[in-house]
């Protein structure tokens, strides 16, 4: 099974509300879709969505990455020989994370097609399904607290907060999260880099003080400043999960060594795909600190090959792939079932994903 072209395309699906957090606002999906095409007729699918404000890749920057760089490297290749494509993908160019994610991914997903196996099970086969939690968007506390109940609604039992816009109304904000979820959900927040480690445990003792019960605080200081992540988990009653201080095992391996963090965080779009998830998933069950899986704003085609790393890893225990369902419509044929918080992974050969409804995808070669 010979790689004969990638293929790129766009697409655009609107969210059902704009997500909002101390970083950013969207209120659409614009991603990059790769298609590998090989001599056997196997199509592979990645995609890639444009997060310049953390990962810095933008739509232009992906496709040109994947156009003048990674295809050059990678067409012509035997898809049997999948270690070695990798590697080579990664070195072909510094950086440019998403753009490798997207291709790594549709390579994994040709490689389980060939040898006619699902990639959960070709990395691991821990499990066939996952629950994930839901986005409420930083806005007013009267917003959350109508966000939370339509997620209440829908049947979510983990409710993932966007806090640190505006540090001063987060414990408003998240007493009306609490005061509508109930005792019994879990809250988990999300600072996005929003807070001076100082402003951090003052915060997060408040929420203590107030029984808020917060499961974790994900990123609650800049993303370079490690020390600070440590002096807010050394002084924080909440346990402290690192995202954007993570995009490689490097970095996870030296957040473990400092003990900076009590969790950290995988997403393929910062890491560069499935094979580096699998060295930061290595490292964290070396140390023995849980992850969890993320995703950024993405439609199903990634967050489906996130699917498959986390049903596959008994040491990702905590998930976040709610993108397809912050989507108000899934273009996506095939792939992972989306039933609100239950996400069930496919058992077809590779990633399952059979391609995209036609009209939702414009071909840029």
């Amino acid at each position: 099974m010979k790689i004969t072209q990638v293929r790129l395309g766009k697409i655009s699906v609107p969210l059902r509300v704009p997500f909002k957090t101390a970083l950013r606002s969207v209120s659409s999906v614009e991603d990059v879709v790769v298609e590998i095409h090989t001599d056997t007729g196997h199509v592979g699918y990645g995609e890639a969505p444009p997060t310049g404000v953390i990962t810095g890749d933008t739509t232009g920057a992906i496709i040109g990455a994947i156009q003048d760089h990674i295809a050059p490297t990678i067409v012509g290749r035997d898809v049997e020989d999948l270690e070695d494509i990798l590697i080579a993908m990664n070195h072909c160019i510094l950086h440019n994370t998403s753009a490798k994610a997207a291709v790594d991914m549709a390579l994994y997903d040709l490689y389980g097609q060939l040898h006619q196996i699902p990639v959960y099970k070709l990395l691991g086969g821990n499990r066939t399904q996952i629950e994930t939690d839901i986005t409420i968007s930083v806005n007013s506390p009267d917003e959350m607290a109508r966000d939370t109940q339509n997620a209440v609604d829908r049947g979510y039992n983990v409710l993932k907060c966007k806090v640190g816009k505006e540090p001063e109304k987060d414990l408003a904000r998240l007493l009306a999260v609490r005061k509508v979820a109930g005792p019994t959900r879990k809250i988990r927040i999300d600072a996005n880099q929003g807070w001076t480690p100082k402003q951090a445990v003052r915060l997060l003792n408040q929420m203590q003080e107030n029984n808020l019960d917060i499961e974790f605080c994900e990123q609650p200081v800049p993303a370079w400043d490690l020390d600070g992540l440590k002096y807010v988990t050394d002084h924080s009653p909440i346990p402290i999960l690192a995202d954007e201080s993570v995009f490689s095992d490097k970095d996870a391996l030296q957040i473990m060594q400092m003990r900076a963090a009590d969790y950290v965080n995988i997403k393929l779009m910062k890491c560069g795909g499935i094979y580096n998830a699998l060295h930061i998933a290595s490292a964290a069950e070396s140390y023995g600190v849980e992850c969890m899986i993320g995703c950024m704003l993405e439609a199903k085609i990634s967050v489906n090959a996130a699917v498959q790393l986390a049903c596959a890893k008994q040491i990702i225990t905590k998930v976040d792939l709610d993108g397809p369902v912050l989507c108000s419509e899934d273009p996506i044929i095939g792939g992972a079932v989306f039933c609100e918080s239950q996400i069930s992974v496919s058992n077809t050969p590779g990633m399952g994903i059979n391609g995209i409804q036609p009209g939702k995808i414009v071909y840029l070669n």
